[in-house]
């Protein structure tokens, strides 16, 4: 339990592992988690180490799997994951598992390029049949072509039109006119016609007609649109030219026959052929699809298993062989608590794995740090998260996550203080912790699913506090419950009432005895001045609660100089910075509390609410050393109880000494200290301790020998700057920490006023409206209402406050 509130003692043990055993003991260790081992080999290059060859073949596999994964989603198949964690297989298991995925990986390899192939093939052929089917329209179109007088790619004014279809070919021949037919990107196309006028200056004639349905990629699977072209012209030279500019162009050009005749017989030819393929096509479809279906149902497990089996050969090369080359030597960092656990799960590797030599633990010494391990579970998990973003603690500091647990969802709280908004936060919670074993069983990738879910524990705690801030304020939805029954009473006649806009109500006269039992009293909801109420009450709770929470975070830090004995600082540091801060705004704090409590509508004169001091101006006057003003002439004095001015006084004076305290006792007392041991450490007391040694008494200490001359070198100036750098910061980190937990006052209020803002300009709509379409227009109103609660109140307003709150803690 202790380590909930101070990270794990760690200790540095060594680990002998014979090398037939190593790598199950490593897989056990793995498993449990608790070990972290140090790299015994830092001046080794990576691909010089022991078990480089079986890292490689565990990348090679992943990339395998990669490619297996990328081709289930490819084909949108969904991968089964159980949510089972399987051991690491055994070093003789790779072999079996190369073999599976790199038959799977060849396979599906054969597969696609079959496919490519075949779509390839099922491109040109459908491409084939446009342009036949296209080009027989051209043919129909044209009369007898003259090239020659051609002006423009665009103008078919000078082109006659064919009388009949055999009269074109017959024309073609004639002529001794050229075609080639074939299809282009559609965007190329401009660029291509531009082209094809410029460098054949106009003597070729193009005919388009664009290809309606998008056509498949096969290399990229892309849905393009393309078009049919027909170039007519003449001569050889011409034929050449073009045909280069269509390479260039990466157009595509089919054989076309002049007749009909035979462009209706190849067009039956294609259309056979494209029958075909389409078979053969949807066979290899789902010969691939079978493939990958039975690979989707183990890819989870494999990519664990190869992941393992990667970490435990990663961590082997952390360590280092003895002279037999039969014995592997590691050095981990373990928590002390759970040596047992590890000495287990070592024989218990060490019987998995055959071995009869038994593995050797042994405690060392060491005077590096260890590492920082706190023990989580579920719910301190999103807590310690937060504070660790901030920084991770030091060996066996403090760890400040479990107090976290609490005073966070209170001081998001305060800012969220809505009853409504936090029954959303909580129900929304509250499902995600109920199932949320279902929940991880269905493994949702989504990057803002996952932070809800991380942090589900934390936002249940923070809708439960809210809800209870909500319950104080008398805040639900903008509107207040009067449950029990205001407080006030309107003894004031009728007619003032209705006559008169603006009621004052005097709480001599109109306050019973009694308060409202619990929060607000919902009066204020519709009185004039319920901000100016409401605003005085929050920002001096928002004070409250910041004093203490910084009073609390200093008093941590002495658990840390007493655990590690610290005296100075104890002295130097802690006892002057919980002086300045009890002495300046933990008496601000007090003053807050008496004027609540000692002034009253009914305190007469000296306790009446006219007589009562402000803090603000007293607390100014105090840090100046000024005398209070009187707040009223009738008042009997400007203080709130007797001896206030010289009590003020002296701890002004006192918080003022505490600046030279911390700033210049300790290094002048680290500087003594260092001269002292130096001078123990000179070569005369090492003459000294020599005689002791050697059975010769003298004053000195036998046990300081040792470490001679040989200390740390001492900088003053730095200690001393470091000093002063760290009293700066805590001085003026005092002043503006409390102005910063203001915003716990601000946040409050400006979630209060949109709340209010969105009833009043939003949901008031659709109350007004007194007729039956009135009922109707309400549920679009309130969906209206509810969509933006929802996404501006609880979502960004939530946002908001839960990032101050992070800001106060850190």
């Amino acid at each position: 339990m202790s380590s909930l509130f101070q990270s794990e003692q760690m200790t540095l043990c060594q680990l002998f592992l014979q090398s037939e055993a190593a790598y199950a003991c490593v897989s056990e260790l793995g498993e449990l988690g608790l070990v972290q081992f140090r790299d015994l080999n830092p001046d080794v290059n990576a691909f010089q180490r022991k078990f480089v060859n079986e890292v490689r073949r565990c990348d090679e596999m992943e990339r395998k799997l990669r490619y297996l994964e990328k081709e289930i989603k490819k084909d949108e198949i969904p991968m089964l994951d159980t949510g089972e964690n399987p051991d690491a297989p055994q070093p003789r298991e790779m072999i079996d598992l190369e073999a599976t995925f790199e038959k799977l990986e060849n396979e599906l390899r054969e597969v696609n390029q079959n496919a490519e192939a075949l779509k390839r093939n099922y491109l040109d052929l459908t491409e084939l049949r446009h342009i036949l089917r296209k080009t027989q329209v051209f043919f129909d179109e044209m009369g007898v072509v003259t090239p020659t007088s051609v002006d423009s790619p665009r103008e078919d004014e000078t082109m006659g039109l064919l009388e009949h279809e055999h009269r074109s070919s017959t024309a073609l021949q004639t002529n001794k006119l050229g075609f080639v037919a074939g299809v282009i990107l559609r965007e190329r196309l401009p660029g291509f016609e531009r082209m094809l006028w410029r460098a054949c200056r106009g003597n070729v004639f193009l005919r388009q007609a664009e290809i309606e349905s998008p056509l498949e990629d096969p290399a990229t699977g892309d849905q393009v649109f393309k078009t049919v072209f027909i170039i007519f012209f003449q001569g050889d030279q011409l034929k050449s030219r073009v045909k280069k500019i269509c390479e260039g162009f990466r157009a595509t050009l089919y054989p076309c026959p002049e007749t009909p005749a035979e462009r209706r017989e190849m067009a039956i030819g294609v259309m056979t052929r494209i029958e075909d393929l389409n078979t053969v096509l949807s066979q290899t479809q789902d010969h691939r699809h079978r493939v990958l279906q039975a690979a989707a149902k183990n890819i989870k497990t494999w990519f664990i298993k190869v992941r393992k089996i990667k970490a435990i050969y990663h961590t082997l090369n952390l360590f280092n062989l003895d002279v037999t080359q039969k014995c592997l030597i590691a050095e981990a960092w373990v928590p002390v608590t759970d040596l047992e656990n590890i000495q287990i799960a070592l024989r218990r590797g060490t019987e998995r794995s055959g071995s009869s030599v038994p593995p050797i633990i042994n405690r060392m010494e060491s005077l590096e740090e260890p590492p920082t391990f706190n023990r989580l579970n579920k719910f301190t998990r999103g807590f310690q998260n937060l504070v660790d973003a901030y920084g991770i603690a030091s060996y066996r500091e403090v760890n400040p996550a479990p107090y976290t647990c609490i005073t966070f969802p209170f001081l998001f709280a305060v800012m969220f203080g809505d009853a409504g908004h936090a029954l959303i936060m909580l129900a929304f919670a509250a499902w995600m912790v109920i199932k949320e074993n279902s929940l991880i069983q269905k493994n949702i990738k989504s990057e803002i699913w996952t932070i809800f879910f991380g942090g589900r524990y934390i936002l249940l705690l923070m809708g439960l506090f809210s809800f209870y801030t909500g319950i104080v304020y008398n805040d639900v939805f903008s509107k207040s419950l009067n449950i029990f029954g205001s407080s006030w009473n309107v003894n004031i006649s009728t007619h003032v009432v209705h006559e008169e806009k603006n009621v004052m109500l005097d709480p001599v006269t109109c306050f019973e005895d009694h308060p409202y039992p619990i929060g607000v009293d919902p009066v204020w909801q519709v009185a004039d001045n319920k901000i100016a109420f409401l605003n005085a009450y929050k920002m001096k709770i928002s004070i409250i609660i910041g004093v203490i929470h910084m009073l609390f975070g200093v008093s941590l830090s002495l658990w840390n100089h007493v655990y590690f004995k610290r005296p100075l600082n104890i002295i130097c540091e802690f006892i002057p910075q919980l002086i300045f801060l009890l002495f300046l705004f933990m008496y601000l704090n007090v003053l807050v509390f008496h004027k609540w409590v000692w002034y009253y509508a009914k305190g007469g004169l000296a306790a009446g609410p006219h007589c009562a001091p402000s803090i603000l101006i007293t607390f100014i006057n105090m840090v100046l050393f000024k005398a209070g003003e009187l707040p009223d002439r009738d008042c009997p004095s400007a203080y709130m109880f007797a001896g206030q001015e010289i009590l003020q006084k002296i701890f002004v004076v006192v918080g003022l000494l505490c600046v030279p305290w911390m700033l210049f006792i300790k290094p002048f007392v680290l500087k003594s200290q260092h001269g002292k041991q130096m001078k123990a450490h000179s070569p005369l007391n090492n003459v000294e301790s020599t005689d002791v040694e050697n059975g010769r008494p003298n004053g000195g200490h036998a046990g300081q020998g040792g470490h001679g001359g040989h200390g740390e070198e001492f900088d003053f100036g730095e200690i001393f700057i470091h000093q002063a750098i760290h009293t700066i910061e805590y001085v003026l980190g005092s002043v503006s920490h409390t102005a910063s937990y203001l915003r716990l006052w601000a946040l409050s209020l400006a979630h209060a006023q949109l709340s209010e803002v969105l009833w009043s300009m939003v949901m008031r709509m659709g109350l007004q409206q007194s007729s039956y379409v009135g009922s109707v227009f309400l549920f679009a109103i309130f969906a209206f209402w509810a969509v933006l609660t929802v996404s501006i109140l609880v979502l960004m307003e939530g946002l908001s406050a839960f990032l101050h709150t992070l800001r106060l803690h850190w």
